[in-house]
């Protein structure tokens, strides 16, 4: 995509997220153009890339319809991201390089930098980074497609965590330092079970609060 459909991608996709546009809701290409001052092309791909994630659900020549998640749908993807990653950070503790293990040990230490700042977007930008760097460290083009795949779905749902800012920075940048800690030491065991009980943490909390939004 382009970085205007990316833009246009990313800000559809919150809006889904939030409950801004909700399920069985139009989105038209037309209406999307002019909301965002821009040609009908890069909406196009922005609802194509929404349609492969399986947020909407795509009509030829009408754009589309923001898809009907459930709870159970949404319970099953996130348990199945938090399977496929924690698998990641095993292989990657046995497979990633030591040039590749020192990046990731940077990237904690920058998140650790945007944390001390309460700069959420930062965070947000590095947390992304340090997830694909352990994806990709697994050395499998299989399991770091399906573990990406999962990931960028769920981005939007995960981008709306409760509770205090500074809190939710600090759990995160704790649990992130078991996950390099282990991979540092080539401990895949412990790899896999830092990152799975990162991973169901947030997951328990997306979970809540998809629940909710439900049951409006």
């Amino acid at each position: 995509m382009t970085t205007i459909a990316s833009q246009i991608y990313q800000a559809l996709a919150e809006e889904i997220a939030k409950g801004v546009m909700v399920p069985g809701q139009k989105l038209e290409e037309k209406v999307i153009a002019e909301k965002f001052g821009v040609s009908r092309t890069p909406v196009r791909d922005a609802l194509r890339e929404l349609g492969a994630r399986g947020l909407i659900e795509m009509n030829p020549r009408r754009g589309g319809v923001v898809a009907r998640i459930d709870t159970e749908q949404m319970a099953d993807m996130l348990e199945a991201e938090c399977e496929i990653e924690a698998l990641c950070a095993r292989l990657a503790a046995q497979r990633m390089s030591a040039l590749e293990r020192e990046q990731l040990y940077e990237l904690h230490r920058q998140y650790a930098a945007c944390a001390a700042e309460k700069d959420i977007e930062g965070c947000r930008d590095i947390n992304r980074k340090f997830h694909d760097a352990i994806c990709r460290g697994a050395h499998s083009v299989t399991i770091t497609a399906m573990a990406v795949d999962l990931r960028v779905r769920l981005a939007p749902f995960r981008q709306h965590q409760a509770g205090p800012a500074d809190i939710r920075l600090q759990q995160s940048l704790d649990e992130h330092q078991k996950v390099v800690d282990a991979i540092r030491a080539n401990d895949g065991p412990a790899a896999f079970a830092a990152l799975y009980q990162h991973n169901a943490r947030l997951s328990a909390g997306v979970m809540s609060r998809f629940a909710a939004e439900a049951a409006k």
